[in-house]
């Protein structure tokens, strides 16, 4: 009896269990609000790690991930868990990229811990095998910072600079090298003055730029991030570590500067030309302040770009990542959660303006390219751009989804180039847009042919009509190829046929090249009668050109002009004639203007959307070429 009692509680106590955990794994995971955690992209997943809590500013032990390679709605997140694997103890103000030999392990370095628990200075997750490591790096000496944004370098060199310890704020630059695990220093020569919770970005050409910052204590509102307390680092003056030469430049900005701020993230562009920054903590400047700004890397200005989409409120000591096209915010403080999801997403509209004037061959265009867009989708279609080469030999892909352009502006020469490049796709475009201009010449020729042989098939039926009724004023003589040859030069009769008019009189007066008398009809005057023509003698050859025109312009009846000489005895005559319509040749005209109107409406069309495609596909790969060079 005892038996069967105990057989039947371990099974009950065992089908609970099962119940529990196929409940738990049912259950969505909702993560705890949180702020100065970290953001790591790696392979189509962004894992988030610990941070505070912002409800309750407690250090959290959480790590899970959310799977970017499908389509997702910020609202509707799908979470997967991984903290049952988590070794790392709970803290926060760490820092972490993507890196390794094959660059794709997630390094962590630094941070703090609310318990003093014992915490290793540098930790690596293989998302491969799904196992974190704490890491052993030889080379100099170095202690724990933490408040810090490092920076993984095209070389797989993890930069870490400034940065807070034993609450003394440094200014210093320690580098990882994650391939051979070992420690470096970076000069510190012109180095900007200690702080922390600054922006740092990599640039294509190898650099690091630095921005804005705290070097003392402060406090800010919750709700508005305006500093109450304490003044933050300007941003009037940024600057920038270059990777390759170990050294330390400032370049002052210019143009919308925005206030004093820390806490803020930063990214680079697509373009590979811009820096975004996004909320953080700032000091009222007395003005309504923005979220979002932009510093063109070209000439170090400041501006607020267009923005359009639902604007959501800003955030404080959140994450941001590139993901494709997209700049993905990850949680922070300033949001309701009830109303805002933890995850904000903002991509670069291209929109391209171009005017097109087409005067002695010359095209002009202006281009916009800049309008930024907050949504809620996140679609992972969207190819992503090459990563920018490092001007040195590198073992390790860019951990930079950006592409490659440096920062001067291209040169005439760079664009050749470029659009050399871009030659195999042009020729496929120029074959398919050849291709529909043959089809709309021949449909458009085709039909204005038919309607005009149509029309003139008409107008014979006219013409055959008109004829009975007319009277021919003048025969044609006999060719004689013999006879023409001789008489080019000399007197010649030409019998051109034209229309019928009998409201004309006739003028001769004498003909242009050989002196001889042209007749023309005149309007038929009152005192004149019968059409008597006028005749102005010659004084050479005698001759007398005859020209009638038309009655009026729709008739369809032809009469000959002769032309005629006075001394034909002496010559061999020769007669012509030649036969024209007005209507026919009118409508052969308005034919030829009719296609030519089409073509040059087709021409201009296929003009703006080569252009159309050409200023965008060059918007990256001019970029590209500069790198390059660089």
């Amino acid at each position: 009896m005892l038996k069967n009692s105990l057989a039947n509680f371990t099974l009950l106590w065992m089908l609970l269990q099962v119940l529990v955990e196929v409940n738990c794994q049912m259950t969505p995971f909702k993560p705890s609000a949180l702020n100065c955690h970290t953001a790591t992209f790696i392979d189509n997943k962004l894992y988030i790690m610990s941070g505070w809590s912002t409800n309750l500013f407690k250090s959290v032990k959480e790590f899970f991930y959310l799977d970017v390679s499908v389509p997702f709605n910020t609202q509707e997140l799908s979470w997967q868990d991984l903290s049952n694997i988590n070794m790392v103890p709970p803290h926060g103000f760490a820092t972490s990229a993507k890196g390794g030999v094959n660059n794709d392990t997630l390094f962590l370095y630094g941070g703090e811990t609310l318990t003093n628990q014992a915490m290793e200075l540098v930790y690596t997750f293989d998302p491969h095998h799904i196992i974190w490591n704490p890491q052993k790096i030889t080379g100099i000496s170095t202690i724990r910072k933490s408040r810090i944004t490092g920076v993984m370098g095209y070389n797989g060199k993890f930069y870490l600079w400034g940065g807070i310890t034993y609450e003394t704020i440094l200014n210093d630059m320690l580098i990882l090298d994650t391939i051979s695990l070992n420690w470096e220093k970076g000069s510190l020569v012109n180095a900007p003055t200690p702080r922390i919770f600054y922006g740092a970005t990599l640039l294509p050409n190898n650099k690091i730029i630095y921005i804005g910052g705290l070097n003392v204590d402060i406090g800010f509102d919750n709700v508005t991030l305006n500093i109450s307390k304490g003044i933050a680092l300007s941003l009037s003056e940024v600057y920038l570590y270059d990777m390759i030469n170990d050294n330390w430049d400032a370049k002052i900005t210019t143009g919308k500067i925005p206030s004093n701020r820390c806490g803020f993230s930063s990214v680079l562009g697509l373009d590979g030309q811009r820096v975004i920054i996004y909320g953080g903590a700032f000091n009222n400047p007395g003005y309504l302040d923005t979220a979002l700004y932009v510093l063109d890397l070209t000439n170090y200005n400041w501006y607020i770009p267009k923005i359009s989409g639902i604007i959501p409120k800003p955030r404080v000591f959140h994450q941001a990542n590139v993901i494709g096209k997209y700049m993905v915010i990850s949680f922070g403080i300033g949001y309701d959660r009830t109303v805002e999801s933890d995850i904000l997403g903002v991509f670069t509209k291209n929109v391209i303006e171009i005017e097109i004037e087409i005067s002695y061959r010359i095209f002009n265009l202006n281009i916009n390219n800049e309008e930024y867009v907050w949504t809620t989708k996140f679609d992972p279609s969207v190819p992503k751009t090459s990563p920018p080469p490092s001007s040195s030999p590198s073992p390790l892909p860019s951990p930079s989804p950006s592409p490659s352009p440096s920062l001067p502006l291209p040169s005439s020469s760079q664009l050749s180039n470029s659009l050399s490049n871009n030659s195999n796709s042009n020729h496929m475009v120029g074959a398919i847009v050849g291709s529909l201009i043959s089809g709309i010449f021949l449909s458009v020729g085709g039909f204005f042919l038919y309607k005009w042989n149509k029309n003139r098939q008409n107008q014979k039926i006219i013409n055959e009509n008109n004829n009975h009724n007319n009277e021919e004023k003048a025969m044609p003589t006999e060719r004689d190829i013999h006879d023409y040859d001789q008489a080019m030069g000399n007197n010649e009769q030409e019998i051109i046929q034209m229309p019928r008019n009998e409201n004309y009189e006739s003028i001769i007066i004498p003909a242009n090249d050989h002196h001889g008398q042209e007749i023309i009809l005149t309007p038929k005057n009152e005192n004149t009668t019968n059409n008597e023509p006028i005749i102005v003698p010659d004084t050479e050859y005698h001759e007398q050109e005859i020209m009638q025109t038309p009655k009026n312009e729709n008739t369809t009846n032809h009469e000959p002009i002769i032309l005629a000489s006075t001394e034909a005895n002496n010559y061999n005559n020769y007669g012509q004639i030649i036969s024209t319509s007005s209507n026919d040749r009118l409508s052969s005209q308005i034919l030829k203007d009719e296609i030519l109107q089409a073509v040059k409406q087709e021409i201009a069309q296929t003009l703006k959307n080569e252009l159309f495609q050409v200023a965008r596909d060059n918007n990256i790969n001019i970029t590209k070429i500069n790198a390059k060079q660089d």
